[in-house]
């Protein structure tokens, strides 16, 4: 077993700030670098990103869909990108957006065992299928060091159909970011009541040691954060900066200062490619803004 995600998560933080880059590597994207929309194109695309970027940023997330549309080879290029973006030093989160029940949840969560082929050090899930269909995840993440960030507030325009809807005087968004924060409290376990946000007052804490190893998804585009936050134990992760509108300005604006965030780029940094030295540029001029 290794040390626990969200400690890892803040000594990379530490060591190399919060940038997270999102690899996406859709079909306009290969086109601009010259690739083919194959699983070669997909392979050479990702090698240049890990080897240009896994040195340096905190966190990569690959977007899981795009490898599965080539196949096996599709993840056959994933599987070796992971491998050398870990080994470089880079936390591997992969965006997968799982959620399921029973059996199979348990078998989505097995990205999380180190023995997995396609192991990494964390994943989006959703929570659609109640709080309870995750617990698979958490049990996997608890036994080898992972991590989970769950679906609550994501700034796509349609989300508050569901995100909004009320469970007795709580809205779905904020019953997730509830059920994530018992997660992230010692001796809290499915079917105890909810913790109370009002009960705690602390916004995500700063990157530490107590980093709790379960955080949530919230979009940076958001105009106003509608969930509340405080005491949540663990991380953020805030997808949305550059080419979606998001900015560092509106990151201090819904999570304040000092919140463990970890704010998400993709195509303000892979649009710069296919040069190495020009996708470092791009990020290195992110994580200088994070952290000024």
């Amino acid at each position: 077993m290794t040390a626990p995600f969200g400690h890892r998560l803040a000594d990379a933080v530490a060591a190399r700030g919060p940038l997270c880059v999102g690899i996406d590597p859709h079909p306009p994207l290969l086109a601009s670098w010259g690739l083919a929309d194959d699983a070669e194109g997909l392979t050479r695309f990702t090698d240049t990103v890990v080897d240009a970027l896994a040195g340096t940023v905190a966190v990569l997330k690959p977007q899981l869909a795009f490898y599965e549309r080539h196949g096996s080879r599709g993840l056959a290029a994933l599987e070796g990108g992971v491998a050398r973006a870990r080994a470089a030093g880079a936390l591997v989160l992969l965006d997968a957006k799982r959620g399921d029940i029973g059996s199979t949840m348990d078998a989505y969560a097995d990205y999380l065992r180190p023995d997995h082929p396609l192991a990494v050090d964390a994943m989006t899930v959703s929570p659609y299928l109640g709080p309870g269909s995750l617990q698979p995840a958490v049990d996997t993440a608890r036994a080898h060091g992972g991590g989970l960030f769950v679906l609550a507030r994501t700034s796509n325009p349609d989300a508050g159909a569901l995100q909004h809807a009320l469970v007795g005087e709580r809205s779905v968004a904020q019953v997730v970011v509830d059920t994530v924060r018992g997660w992230n409290t010692p001796g809290w376990a499915v079917g105890d009541p909810l913790p109370d946000p009002r009960a705690v007052r602390d916004l995500a804490p700063r990157f530490g040691p107590s980093t709790g190893s379960f955080g949530v998804v919230v979009g940076a585009t958001l105009r106003e954060l509608d969930v509340d936050l405080s005491g949540l134990g663990g991380p953020v992760l805030a997808p949305g900066l550059g080419a979606q509108g998001g900015a560092v300005s509106d990151l201090r604006r819904l999570f304040g200062a000092g919140a463990a965030v970890v704010p998400t780029v993709s195509r303000d940094v892979l649009g710069a490619g296919p040069d190495p030295s020009a996708l470092r540029a791009a990020a290195d001029r992110w994580a200088e803004a994070l952290t000024a």
